[in-house]
């Protein structure tokens, strides 16, 4: 696969088949990226919750289908901040919708001035081909005493597109053409990753095999 240049990522918005909402500023574009910027929601985890039994800390188990809220949403308005604090780890949404076309990928990596700030933000893995929507960005503050503040619209992380051999046609995410607040949501699931997701709570592992040979 082949890296894109600007002057190939410019030619692919110039033809409406990668897309950027909003447009993408001057200060975005990289020799062979894009930085994208900041979004106005925050995703931060909860530690406990109420239930029947009292105050109950809450465990992530994202294959539970009664669990509960994990996240408080946060969005913030226009000149607000936010302050990650010491250790916190959280989601954050990208500003920009992204649309991929379907013989390109993307990967997502930090910028290298936002690791300097003592946040990781590790290469979040890969954007499929055909996604269309905002990006989930997982943020950690690594420093012990001090908190990092965070302005929507800052540039945060960096996209590069990479050619396919082939064009595919690629799964939906759940955050496809979603907010992702509602992504996520375990309902957004499709029926066939909910029945992956059955079978690996029974620990029938054979079965999955066997229902879902790769064809």
């Amino acid at each position: 696969m082949s890296v894109l240049t600007q002057a190939e990522i410019l030619d692919y918005v110039t033809k409406g088949e990668i897309t950027f909402k909003p447009a993408l500023d001057r200060f975005q574009l990289q020799a062979h990226s894009v930085d994208l910027r900041l979004g106005f929601t925050f995703l931060v985890p909860k530690s406990w919750h109420v239930t029947k039994a009292g105050r109950e800390q809450l465990h992530m188990d994202y294959y539970a289908t009664d669990r509960p809220e994990y996240f408080d949403v946060v969005e913030l308005e226009q000149g607000q901040f936010f302050d990650l604090l010491p250790g916190e780890h959280i989601l954050v949404s990208s500003l920009e919708s992204v649309k991929v076309p379907d013989d390109l990928m993307a990967v997502m990596y930090p910028r290298s001035s936002t690791n300097r700030k003592g946040i990781s933000v590790d290469q979040t893995g890969i954007i499929d081909s055909g996604y269309e929507g905002q990006l989930v960005i997982p943020v950690r503050n690594n420093t012990q005493f001090q908190s990092v503040r965070l302005y929507p619209g800052e540039r945060f992380c960096q996209i590069v597109f990479q050619k396919l051999t082939a064009p595919v046609e690629a799964r939906k995410s759940r955050y496809h053409q979603r907010d992702i607040i509602d992504g996520v949501d375990v309902d957004s699931l499709t029926e066939e990753r909910q029945s992956e997701i059955e079978l690996i709570m029974s620990g029938d592992i054979k079965k999955l095999k066997a229902e879902f040979a790769a064809e």
